[in-house]
């Protein structure tokens, strides 16, 4: 029997994750576009379950761009130690709140090129923010995104870069922000990179078969 196309594997991928998590939601705790945009800075190198526990003590502090501008950055850092990178995330929350006050009128920016403007904020966490708080498409690629697209066959890029392209020319637009919630969640429930070598979970099992 001959092989599915890549375009039909990622049909069948696209539907399995959607029966699997059908409504999925970004693990990372927060209240509002400026609470996200910390909290995915902050989740850099660092689980979102440990940042989930960092995150309460330091919004009960500053949750707001003004009151983290005011708040010193060693006060930031020793909140924030337990995520790693403190120093330059403290630096990092720090300063871009200070930029929102001035230039954004206390307003996490709307487009990724002011967002990636921001001290600290990439392309990744821009993503996030784009699409987890104000809806618009994107295709954050992380670790486990990257890990996956190459085991599920959909892309071969060697850098998350390659991937994003790969998987945004696949997958309808449309699906992109729920999708690669899907992703992840499959992914850390299902096939780590301990947990399966690309023949155990279900996904994996059954495109090896297809």
């Amino acid at each position: 029997m001959a092989r599915l196309k890549k375009a039909e594997r990622a049909v069948y991928i696209r539907r399995r994750l959607g029966e699997i998590f059908p409504n999925p939601e970004i693990p990372l705790e927060h209240r509002d576009p400026y609470t996200l945009l910390v909290a995915v800075l902050l989740s850099a190198q660092c689980t979102d379950r440990k940042v989930n526990e960092v995150t309460p003590s330091l919004f009960a502090l500053a949750d707001t761009p003004a009151a983290m501008a005011q708040l010193p950055v060693e006060r930031i850092r020793e909140i924030i130690r337990p995520c790693g990178l403190s120093p330059q995330k403290a630096k990092a929350l720090n300063g871009l709140s200070k930029i929102r006050l001035a230039e954004h009128n206390s307003e996490v920016p709307r487009s990724f090129e002011a967002l990636e403007a921001l001290p600290g904020v990439g392309h990744k966490t821009a993503s996030v923010v784009m699409a987890q708080a104000f809806g618009v498409p994107a295709f954050p690629v992380d670790t486990h995104i990257h890990r996956l697209a190459r085991r599920w066959k959909l892309s071969s890029g060697r850098n998350v870069v390659q991937t994003e392209r790969d998987l945004k020319r696949i997958f309808p637009q449309d699906v992109w922000n729920p999708l690669h919630l899907q992703i992840i969640l499959y992914g850390r429930a299902f096939c780590t990179a301990r947990s399966c070598d690309g023949t155990i979970c279900e996904i994996c099992r059954t495109i090896r078969g297809l």
